[in-house]
């Protein structure tokens, strides 16, 4: 995805004014939220914008994986339940890092029943991840904190080893 999508202000919470979200020179207010406390995930990572950004650079890795591409071709082929699912994952991660939003789809053991999903492609789904991450500059902390919150999902995502 072309950086020059995002307006200056998410590029800004990508990046952070400094470097990398989440890192910023001692007395600056990067890093504080809104109360005066540590900005939520949500907001470092730029809010719904940048979070839709990721997650439409996601889905494009996961679209071009052979490994797991599989398990997605029915939605690719679809545009309108392609929509729906981009939005729930934008939703999931939004709720997930603390934002305003609220995941209103299927859980995730009802989502993935009878899909067979093995410890590999998870392995896969998550290294699709951590790439549209980097390339959109997702601060090590901020990847860190979002990959912790997502991976207790595998428990209900994968059914073979």
């Amino acid at each position: 995805m072309d950086s020059d999508v995002f307006h200056s202000s998410t590029r800004r919470s990508f990046h952070g004014k400094h470097g990398p979200a989440g890192v910023c020179r001692p007395g600056g207010d990067e890093g504080q939220g809104k109360n005066g406390g540590e900005k939520s995930l949500y907001e470092r990572l730029g809010g719904k914008k940048a979070i839709t950004a990721v997650v439409d650079e996601f889905v494009a890795n996961v679209a071009a994986d052979a490994r797991i591409n599989k398990f997605f071709a029915l939605t690719a082929s679809d545009p309108k339940r392609m929509a729906t699912f981009k939005g729930n994952l934008v939703d999931q991660i939004c709720q997930a890092g603390g934002g305003p939003c609220t995941y209103a789809g299927k859980s995730m053991k009802e989502a993935h029943a009878g899909m067979g999903v093995s410890t590999a492609d998870f392995s896969a789904l998550v290294e699709d991840l951590v790439k549209a991450l980097d390339k959109l500059k997702v601060g090590e902390k901020e990847k860190n904190e979002l990959l912790s919150v997502l991976g207790p999902m595998k428990s209900d995502i994968v059914e073979k080893p």
